[in-house]
This record gives structure tokens, sequence and C-alpha cells, in this order.
């Protein structure tokens, strides 16, 4: 029986040696991306270089609702993540609409590079998905701009002044950048190497098939093919960075149709990370309602209306054909 000791422990040390080798791997390849991005992103902030970078976000402001001072937020949240965002927003003076604004512009658009290279390598081109990212944050914070009802003048904000840096010693910074990257990749080996071990013992078990049985009903009402499960699940809990080794391995390891491939990044390219992300912001007395709901309708919206255009090119394209072969 394959219950027997004879049987399950030789299984067990298997899959964990084959889960540990692919997080290893995973691991490594994260972190040629990692340290070189967060590094370059350090220098920026630095030398000042990020917060001249304001003019580019300024012009679209008023279209968003928000203040001309949002576009520093906007653009640390960009390069550095939503801890940047939450940084900036502590030590400015933003209304609370606007705070809720810039915490959906910066849950849908945060550390745009980095997660978009990791995307680039599970099977869909990170320019294309970077791009529809922050056209996806631009339309969703004025649709809930709208909603709310917000003004770009409404509030007292803070001058810039408060964040405009003078470059200090560099060593020092070097240090805490240091400090700061290796604390962030021993998180990420706690992540990454246990996880792996627990999905080669599911595939080793076939727990797999189970696991994605019961999240299949709610994989397809988001719009996702069921194929999908494990992937959707593992970017909604650990997010495009920590999830990132067991994304790219399993993408490798499986054929997925790549239409339906397309289709989820799209999906968690919106909404990812929906538990440590989110929290971040929650401190700041943000409404819980508008840190989970609105990016979970967006990335509903978004499977819907690519499988509409999916459906509509076929039905194009065997007209099309039709037409060319009664046409001979």
């Amino acid at each position: 029986m394959t219950h027997s000791p004879e049987l399950f422990f030789p299984r067990v040390q298997a899959g964990t040696k084959a889960g540990l080798k692919k997080g290893w791997s995973g691991l490594i390849w994260l972190l040629k991306i990692l340290v070189p991005i967060s590094f370059l992103t350090a220098l920026l902030v630095h030398f000042g270089i990020i917060y001249r970078l304001d003019f580019l976000l300024t012009p679209v402001m008023n279209w968003l609702s928000l203040p001309a001072s949002a576009a520093l937020v906007l653009i640390i949240g960009l390069f550095t993540g939503i801890y940047g965002t939450v940084a900036a927003l502590s030590v400015m003076a933003f209304s609370m609409d606007h705070m809720i604004l810039m915490a959906i512009f910066t849950l849908i658009s945060h550390n745009l590079i980095q997660e978009s290279i990791v995307q680039g390598n599970s099977g869909i081109n990170p320019f294309v998905v970077a791009s529809f990212r922050l056209i996806m944050a631009f339309v969703v914070t004025f649709v809930c701009a709208k909603i709310i009802g917000v003004t770009p003048d409404q509030g007292i904000v803070l001058s810039l002044d408060s964040l405009d840096k003078i470059p200090g010693p560099f060593f020092p910074m070097l240090q805490e950048w240091g400090a700061g990257t290796a604390k962030l990749c021993l998180q990420i080996f706690c992540i990454i190497m246990p996880l792996m071990v627990l999905l080669e013992l599911a595939k080793t078990f076939n727990i797999i098939q189970m696991i994605t049985r019961i999240f299949s009903p709610l994989v397809t009402l988001l719009g996702l093919d069921r194929s999908c499960g494990m992937l959707w699940l593992t970017a909604t809990v650990f997010g495009l960075a920590f999830g990132s080794a067991v994304i790219v391995e399993e993408t490798r390891s499986n054929e997925y149709d790549p239409e339906e491939l397309t289709k989820l990044h799209l999906s968690i390219g919106v909404n990812h990370a929906m538990i440590e992300d989110p929290i971040l912001f929650l401190p700041l007395g943000i409404p819980p309602f508008w840190l989970w709901v609105p990016r979970l309708i967006a990335a509903v919206a978004v499977t819907y209306l690519f499988s509409a255009f999916l459906f509509a090119r076929r039905l194009y394209a065997k007209r099309a054909c039709h037409k060319k072969i009664r046409n001979n």
C-alpha cells in the first residue's frame, strides 16, 4: 500500500529534497533581481533623485482628484513599494479621502519594476503587464475618486520640504540598505523554502488536485481557469515578490494555456498580496473597504473583459475565415 512506512517516508524524503532544491534555485533567481533593483532604488532615494521625479505625475494629479504634492507619494510607491508609501503618508498631512485614493493607487502599482520582471519570467511580457498595472491604477483611482466625491484642494497638505532629502554620508546609507536587504532576503527565504517543500510534497501525494478543487468555485467566479488555482492562491496570499519563486517554478514545470496564463497575470497584477499589503495601511485609519474591495472588483472586471475580448477575436477570425473560403 502507498500508506505503508516503507513507501511513505522515502516519498517524503524525496519530496522534501526536491522542494529544497527548487526553493534554493528560486531564491537565487529572485535575489539576482531584488538586490540590484533594491540598491538602485536606495541610490535614487539617497541622492534625492526620486524626489525630483514628481513632475512626471503632477499634470495628472487633478485628473485623479489629488493635490500636486501627492505625485511624490505615488512615485515613492512605484519605486519602493507599500512601505515607502506608508512612511511618506505618515509625515504628510492629507485628508482621509486623499489617503484612500493614494492607497488604492499604490496597492495596484507598487514595486512596479521588480514585480513586472517577476511576472515577465512567468509567461507574460513585463512591459505589457507594467503598463497595464499603471493604467489600471489610474483608472481604478479615478473611478473611486468620483464615487467618493473628493476634490484636489480638499484638506491641508504640508510642504514637500518635509520629505526633501539632502544626501548624507554614503556609508551609513549603505549599511542601512545592507541590513534591510538582508532582513528581506531572510524573510523571503523563510517563506520560499517551506512553501516549495510543501508544494513538492503536495505534488508527491496528489494533494494539489484536492486544493485546486476546494478553491475552484472561487477561481471560476473570478473569471479564471481552474488550472490556475494554485498560482492565483500563491499570488493572493504571498504576493508577487514573496511568491515569485513558486509562480515561476510552476509556470515552467507545467503546461498552461497561454491565454489563461495571460488572464491570470492581468488579474493578479491588479490584485495580489491581499493579506499583508492592505493591513499596512490600517494604522493610518483608512477604512478596510477601500483597501480590499476596489482591487478585487477591478481584477474580476479585467478577467471577464479579457475573456470577452478573446471571444470576440475568435468570432471575428472564424467569420473572416468563413468569408475567405466562401469567396474562393
